[in-house]
C-alpha cells in the first residue's frame, strides 16, 4: 500500500471511532440533534410572529438560520472531544502506535462534519413537517448541502485547534462559546436593517450572514451569487486557517 492509502486507512479506523464514540455519549447526542430542534420550535413559535422577515414566511426565513446555531454548536462537541484525547492521554498512545500522525485529526473532523450532518437532516425534516416550504430544485438542494459540509469542515478543524490549544476542557468550551454568539450576531433571526448601524456593518459582512443569506437563496430561490462566492471563500480561510493552526499545535504535542 502507498502512503497516502495507509493515510486513508488509518483516517477511516479513526472515523469509526469517533462515530462510536459519539452514539456513547449523550452530551453530544443532545448537542447535535436536540438543541437544534429546540431552537428551531422556540423562534418558529415564540418568534416569529413578532419578527417582520421581508417577502417570506418566517419558517423560511429562520431555518437557514437555524441550521447555522447546529453547525456553530459542532465546534464546542469538537473542540471537548479533542481535548478530552489529548487531555487523557490517548492521543500520545496513538502516537506509539504505526499509524498516520494526521489520521487522529481528521478522524475528528469528519467525524463532526458527518454527525453535525446527520443533526440538520433531522432539523429538515421536521421543519417541513411544520411548514417549511423551500422552492429549491434538486441542483439547489445539493448545492446548500455542499456549502453546509463545507462550512461544517472548515469549523471542525477551528474546533479541533480550538481543543488542541486549551489545557483543559473548560478553557475548550470557553473558545468555542465565542463562535456561538456569531449566529446571533448576523442575519440568522431577523433581518439586519433592523439593527443599529454599528452592529448592521458587522452582522452583514460576517462569514455566517454570508453563509444564511446564500442558503436562503438556494433554498427560497432568491439571489445567491454574491453571497455564495463570499461564503465559499469564508469557508476555504476558516479551512485553512483552522488546519494550520491544529497542525502546529498537534506538531508541538508530539515535539514534547
Amino acid at each position: 500500500m502507498t502512503t497516502l492509502a495507509y493515510t486513508i486507512a488509518d483516517s477511516a479506523t479513526m472515523l469509526r471511532r469517533v462515530l462510536r464514540h459519539t452514539a456513547r455519549n449523550p452530551a453530544v447526542v443532545i448537542m447535535s440533534f436536540v438543541l437544534p430542534l429546540v431552537m428551531l420550535l422556540l423562534f418558529n413559535y415564540a418568534f416569529g410572529g413578532a419578527v417582520n422577515s421581508e417577502d417570506m414566511s418566517y419558517i423560511d426565513f429562520v431555518v437557514p438560520g437555524v441550521l447555522m446555531m447546529g453547525v456553530v454548536y459542532s465546534v464546542q462537541a469538537t473542540a471537548l472531544a479533542v481535548n478530552a484525547d489529548v487531555s487523557e492521554g490517548i492521543v500520545d498512545r496513538f502516537r506509539t502506535m504505526s499509524i498516520a500522525r494526521s489520521a487522529v485529526l481528521v478522524g475528528h473532523v469528519v467525524g463532526s462534519t458527518l454527525r453535525t450532518l446527520a443533526g440538520l437532516a433531522l432539523v429538515i425534516v421536521v421543519a417541513l413537517a411544520i411548514g417549511f416550504r423551500p422552492t429549491a430544485n434538486p441542483l439547489r438542494w445539493v448545492a446548500a448541502i455542499a456549502l453546509v459540509s463545507l462550512l461544517l469542515f472548515a469549523l471542525a478543524w477551528l474546533g479541533t485547534a480550538f481543543g488542541l490549544a486549551s489545557k483543559t476542557s473548560t478553557g475548550a468550551g470557553g473558545l468555542s462559546a465565542i463562535v456561538s454568539l456569531f449566529p446571533f450576531l448576523s442575519g440568522a433571526f431577523v433581518p439586519t436593517d433592523t439593527m443599529p448601524g454599528w452592529l448592521r456593518v458587522f452582522a452583514a459582512n460576517q462569514p455566517l450572514t454570508q453563509v444564511i443569506s446564500a442558503l436562503r437563496g438556494l433554498l427560497n430561490g432568491g439571489p445567491v451569487a454574491d453571497h455564495a462566492w463570499l461564503a465559499v471563500a469564508w469557508c476555504a480561510g476558516i479551512a485553512i486557517a483552522g488546519y494550520f493552526w491544529a497542525r502546529s499545535l498537534f506538531g508541538r504535542r508530539a515535539a514534547q
